[in-house]
């Protein structure tokens, strides 16, 4: 199978390495390199790194809605490509081009957590399963029938980051079952059970100790690593990145003993988190440098 892979996050490279070892990937199309580091000097994707050490040849073009672009497209023969968090909107001459379309790997059980952040929606809105779903792509966002789908349950402990790693390596796998079977009967979506996965905002980040614990915990989990739920300790911005749910109660913000803190309803306990300019600590760790307050804001 030739294929034309396109992604560009950390997300994506499991699956451009295991269809790499199946299939003949005949180019990359990844996102631009981006000035980073203190030298901000230009560094290329991790899919475009990972595309290099296997020798397939990248481009990255800014937009692919210009004809030369689409041209190029074409003119690589594709019988399909496999799109996993890429970063540009593929016009429908790009979605036609090879032969058996454009497949996209989505985190998420379509319909549900279309868009941008299916992980962290998932578990911030305290779902009990998640999983990645095979799209045959449309112009409309996430709307493509489904040829396959694979699931995992979403348990207490997971954070964004845990699960992001888990559905990497599981879209990976399921990509190239479906290579290898194509062409495939494909499911239309339903019109029950859709949501969006918007963008998170870091204003949704600030912690609300007034809410339930459950939420606080969800919030915790759902924006870890990035951008982290935060709270003020003694005037110091802290990121919160693992928590659990823990017996208690109190004034919200009240802090109830070790890194234990009372919700609107419950309380949490903190087990991971990271000062200002510092690494991301265990709560034991971060306490022998950090005395609390009797509340936190």
């Amino acid at each position: 199978m030739r294929v034309i892979f396109m992604g560009t996050p950390d997300f994506s490279v499991p699956a451009l390495r295991r269809i790499a070892a199946a299939h003949e990937v005949i180019c990359v199309y990844s996102q631009p390199p981006r000035e980073a580091g203190r030298g901000q000097k230009p560094r290329p994707s991790p899919v475009q790194q990972a595309a290099e050490e296997l020798g397939i040849p990248v481009r990255h073009p800014r937009s692919l809605k210009g004809e030369e672009a689409q041209a190029e497209f074409a003119a690589l023969g594709a019988d399909v490509a496999v799109v996993v968090a890429y970063g540009l909107i593929l016009p429908q001459a790009v979605l036609d081009a090879p032969r058996l379309g454009c497949l996209n790997i989505h985190a998420s059980i379509l319909p549900r957590w279309r868009g941008a952040a299916p992980i962290h929606r998932a578990i911030m809105a305290g779902d009990a399963e998640t999983g990645v779903a095979i799209m045959q792509m449309e112009a409309r966002l996430d709307t493509g029938p489904v040829l396959a789908e694979a699931r995992t349950p979403i348990t207490p402990d997971l954070t964004t980051a845990d699960l992001h790693d888990r559905l990497s390596e599981m879209g990976a796998d399921l990509i190239v079952d479906v290579l290898g079977r194509l062409p495939l009967p494909a499911q239309q979506q339903s019109d029950d059970g859709v949501t969006y996965a918007a963008k998170i905002d870091k204003a949704e980040a600030r912690i609300d100790w007034t809410r339930p614990a459950v939420e606080i915990d969800r919030q915790i989990r759902g924006l870890s690593p990035f951008p982290g739920a935060w709270c003020d300790i003694a005037g110091e911005r802290v990121k919160l990145l693992r928590s659990r749910l823990s017996e208690g109660a109190g004034q919200p913000g009240e802090v109830l003993g070790g890194f234990r803190i009372a919700c609107g309803t419950g309380a949490i306990e903190v087990l991971e988190a990271q000062r200002a300019g510092k690494r991301p600590m265990l709560a034991a760790e971060i306490l022998r440098g950090l005395t609390l307050p009797a509340r936190i804001d």
